[in-house]
């Protein structure tokens, strides 16, 4: 059964809080695009995209993980990781070996090269999170990305 306040306690007032601009879904959207823009524009120079580099960060994390393994942690469906992992092979920062102990599995080793991204783009990540945090105070910063884990977890 839907139940729905009751027209007392909730008033077109208290409506502007979850209209977009004012929404928080819209303002972390937005959030997510202009790091996301802001980061893409330092991985271009390197021929990557974001999708290049959480996949990276995963292997740096865990290099051979199965391609299934990548896949939950980054919550992708297989095809859109297929195509990733494709490029990325084709680039030369991974490579693609089949599981000693199961033929089916698929694991993902980084080359050389990718393993050399992981001296060059943390910084450039650090510097773009850098730019969005200016003026909040780390207390502020650790309780945010605290809420964030809270509020994913609680939609997950």
């Amino acid at each position: 059964m839907v139940t729905h306040p009751s027209s007392d306690t909730v008033t077109p007032k208290d409506w502007q809080a979850v209209l977009a601009p004012h929404g928080m879904g819209y303002r972390i959207k937005l959030l997510s695009q202009l790091l996301a823009r802001k980061f893409q524009e330092r991985l271009d120079p390197f021929g990557l995209t974001i999708f290049h580099w959480v996949v990276l960060c995963c292997l740096w994390e865990e290099d051979g993980l199965a391609i299934s393994s990548i896949g939950e942690k980054l919550h992708q469906v297989g095809g859109t990781l297929t195509g990733v992992l494709d490029r990325m092979e084709s680039r030369g920062l991974i490579r693609r070996e089949r599981d000693l102990h199961d033929r089916r599995i698929w694991r993902i080793w980084l080359t050389q090269e990718g393993k050399d991204l992981q001296e060059i783009l943390p910084p450039i990540a650090l510097e773009v999170r850098e730019s969005a945090m200016q003026g909040i105070s780390r207390s502020d910063r650790e309780r945010f990305s605290e809420i964030l884990n809270q509020a994913i977890a609680n939609l997950a």
